[in-house]
């Protein structure tokens, strides 16, 4: 038994990193309470300002309020900001602000934004900061633009602010939206569901906010140069496309067959992406069939790359669970992508993962039913849109009680900041020891 020294006195990294999504969700809570923030200059309640500002600095999309028709520019101000600043990770705009004022980055910081932002090693982490905080507001201010003159269009001067807002809430994949005063409250983007050219924009901007930040670089800078991609990069990128378009395939014959060809094209593909974190939906969720609203389920639960702007239990959690599979079935010693074998720790972190995401959404689904009196595949449906920091609803969301509020309010946390990250900042022994049990099989299967 070989013992390990003891962590510091001080804060983990992983402590560091929930604290500063806690005090920014909080500190969003309060100025959406003032009465400046909202449309009517009254005070909004509590619980409604703490749900939209989590849900908001977690990038969710989930919402009691209209954001188009209650809060007033200062509340939507405030929303893009923690959308903003949850999308790209409290500690790496910490970081950035630290850079762009000169000071010195600390070794301990350094490593809470290696953490934050799922990188591979310290090495190199303030100009992989840099790099991030360019390329993602190059690339909304660029979607921005494009999607400009349709929104001048339909709204006059107000669109250039709808425009950007909904670039922002595109990329870091929130799901907030500001057509609640044009096609009626809780619309999302229903209103340009035959729209292919917004679709085409929006869609872009989620895809490109949720393959992850160390992707990016790959893109970048290795250019179509596949084969010299990192074995992540490849993985997510694969994963993703499969991700795509075996929804879009299955929701184009089987949900949306009875809509004209260009919009069921249009909803089919944006149907298939919106559902990995992104929260915009062009179609009624509740109208959907059955199966359609359990493979949505499934997407919402998967997410997102590591180290980007999306949430859920990540594109490469699934991934290597499948890797595993299949090594189990062809009965080989380890599972592996592109002849790079996949370490044992990885798995039983999926593994983890997985059982953590499925147990807090079913848990929550169960009391939410029981609370309300609702259908459990409604609630179901809510708490993995919660869990995966969707957004997307089948309706029920703005109707809850408070103890309902609570429990998605902790979902949309637990998914944003991750399970792994919440039990190791919860979990800090005083003691480390590695130890090996004797071994005695166990049956499964």
């Amino acid at each position: 038994m070989k013992k390990i020294k003891a962590p510091g006195k001080g804060l983990s990294s992983f402590q560091i990193i929930i604290g500063g999504f806690a005090a920014v969700i909080l500190l969003g809570a309060l100025l959406l309470m003032l009465p400046i923030a909202s449309r009517e200059g009254v005070v909004t309640p509590f619980n409604q300002t703490l749900f939209t500002a989590t849900s908001a600095c977690c990038v969710t999309g989930l919402v009691l309020l209209d954001t188009a028709s209650h809060w007033s520019w200062f509340g939507q101000i405030i929303i893009i900001t923690l959308i903003q600043i949850g999308g790209l990770g409290v500690i790496s705009v910490a970081s950035f602000m630290m850079m762009v004022s000169g000071k010195k980055i600390s070794l301990m910081t350094r490593q809470t934004a290696q953490n934050a932002i799922s990188a591979p090693h310290i090495g190199g982490i303030v100009k992989l900061t840099r790099f991030i905080f360019i390329t993602t507001f190059s690339v909304e201010i660029l979607g921005g633009l494009a999607m400009l003159p349709v929104f001048i269009k339909e709204f006059g001067a107000r669109g250039i602010w709808k425009s950007f807002f909904h670039s922002v809430s595109a990329f870091c994949n929130a799901g907030f939206d500001l057509m609640g005063d044009k096609s009626g409250k809780f619309s999302s983007l229903t209103y340009f569901s035959d729209n292919g050219y917004i679709t085409f924009v929006i869609c872009f901007l989620l895809v490109f906010g949720g393959i992850g930040f160390l992707t990016w670089e790959d893109l970048f800078f290795k250019r179509f140069k596949f084969k010299e991609y990192k074995m992540q990069s490849k993985v997510i990128l694969i994963t993703s496309l499969v991700l795509f378009i075996i929804p879009a395939v299955l929701y184009f014959i089987f949900d949306f067959k009875d809509f004209p060809l260009k919009e069921r094209i249009c909803v089919s593909i944006f149907q298939s992406l919106t559902p990995r974190t992104a929260g915009f939906n062009t179609a009624d969720l509740a109208a959907m069939t059955g199966p359609g609203k359990v493979v949505m389920m499934i997407l919402m639960l998967i997410g997102g790359a590591p180290g980007s702007t999306a949430g859920g239990m990540k594109v490469t959690t699934v991934a290597v669970l499948f890797a595993n599979a299949k090594a189990v079935f062809s009965r080989r010693k380890s599972a592996h992508f592109f002849e790079r074998r996949i370490e044992d720790s990885t798995i039983k972190n999926a593994a983890t993962i997985l059982f953590l995401y499925m147990f807090m959404a079913i848990t929550g689904a169960l009391v939410i039913s029981m609370i309300e009196g609702l259908p459990l595949e409604a609630c179901f449906f809510e708490t993995m849109s919660a869990a995966g920091t969707a957004g997307l609803t089948v309706g029920i969301t703005s109707g809850l009680s408070l103890a309902s509020q609570i429990i998605l309010i902790v979902l949309m946390f637990f998914g944003r900041v991750g399970g792994l990250t919440l039990i190791y900042a919860a979990f800090v022994p005083k003691e480390l020891y590695e130890s090996k049990y004797p071994v005695e099989n166990i049956t499964v299967g």
